[in-house]
């Protein structure tokens, strides 16, 4: 769809964005004795901030990308399974189904099992970033395997239709569209009215260029639950509204509207550092900092023309 030239150094602070605003969310996510927990497992032995299970099944999708060359959903469960750790703080629903598959459960049946109707949570949303760097030049593909990757923990169509304007957010802040020209983008490829609701709203924002809203008001408008319904236009309108602010004034603005922080905060911090680059996100300690910079390398490779 789009042809400009890339940097590996956005494909790069994506996933250092969204590694960073789980990381500096994450404390601030549930309630009293679920933040009591994450201060004492929130770092790791040398002092670096350690991310949830959104990062963590990030990487697993940008690792299954990489090793495949293409979306390989039984791969991909098998990742996600293999990855599931309790310490990350994954969510009740989702660490069931990983659990039915680590014992050899079929995924589809997992799933299944777990939410009839497929889960609407937010879950694949949080790792859509990746498949839109994966087929930065694949509009088309793009758009398909994020539908498909949502499938196997959230096949819920509210579910895959949040993580489908997560990645086309994070793709259009990746080639450098303006907020107007990736509203109309998201606006084009939205169906259900309860999203498209809350888009309308981002357009009067981007019309009116009101900067003054409080995290109080937005999260009155959009939400900040664990649901995609309550979290993706929320993630969407930090990232937009703090595009050209410093990361650390949107992580504030994000763990201020409470709920799903730690969620919430890794869609806005992928999409931010997709329009920023790396050099502006604060170089705090981050675990696997390294790695998860030489993942974006490799997913911005595949992107370049041999």
């Amino acid at each position: 769809m789009l042809a400009m030239k890339l940097s590996s150094d956005y494909f790069s602070a994506c996933l250092l964005g969204l590694a960073s605003g789980d990381a500096l969310g994450a404390p601030y996510e549930g309630g009293f004795l679920e933040q009591a927990l994450w201060r004492a497992i929130g770092r790791t032995r040398a002092g670096e901030r350690r991310w949830t299970d959104d990062t963590r099944m990030s990487l697993d999708l940008a690792e299954s990308l990489l090793a495949r060359g293409e979306l390989d959903l039984a791969d991909l469960a098998s990742r996600f399974a293999k990855g599931y750790a309790w310490s990350r703080g994954y969510g009740q629903g989702t660490a069931k189904i990983l659990k039915r598959i680590k014992r050899g459960q079929d995924w589809q049946l997992a799933s299944r099992s777990v939410f009839s109707q497929g889960s609407y949570g937010n879950g694949a949303a949080m790792r859509a970033p990746v498949i839109a760097l994966f087929y930065a030049r694949d509009f088309s593909a793009m758009l398909h395997a994020t539908s498909e990757s949502a499938r196997i923990t959230h096949s819920h169509p509210l579910g895959i239709e949040g993580a489908v304007l997560v990645a086309l957010a994070c793709y259009a802040l990746l080639h450098q569209l303006s907020t107007a020209d990736a509203l109309t983008l998201l606006t084009s490829h939205c169906a259900d009215p309860r999203l498209a609701g809350k888009l309308d709203f981002l357009q009067c924002f981007s019309n009116s260029g009101k900067l003054a809203d409080t995290p109080r008001f937005i999260v009155g408008k959009l939400g900040n639950g664990m649901t995609a319904e309550t979290s993706c236009l929320t993630a969407i309108y930090i990232a937009l509204r703090f595009r050209h602010s410093p990361f650390e004034e949107m992580m504030a603005f994000a763990i201020d509207c409470g709920g799903d922080v730690d969620t919430i905060a890794a869609m806005a911090g992928a999409m931010w550092g997709a329009a920023n680059g790396e050099k502006r996100l604060p170089p705090f300690l981050l675990e696997k900092r390294s790695y998860i910079r030489h993942i974006g390398q490799l997913l911005f490779d595949i992107n370049e023309p041999a």
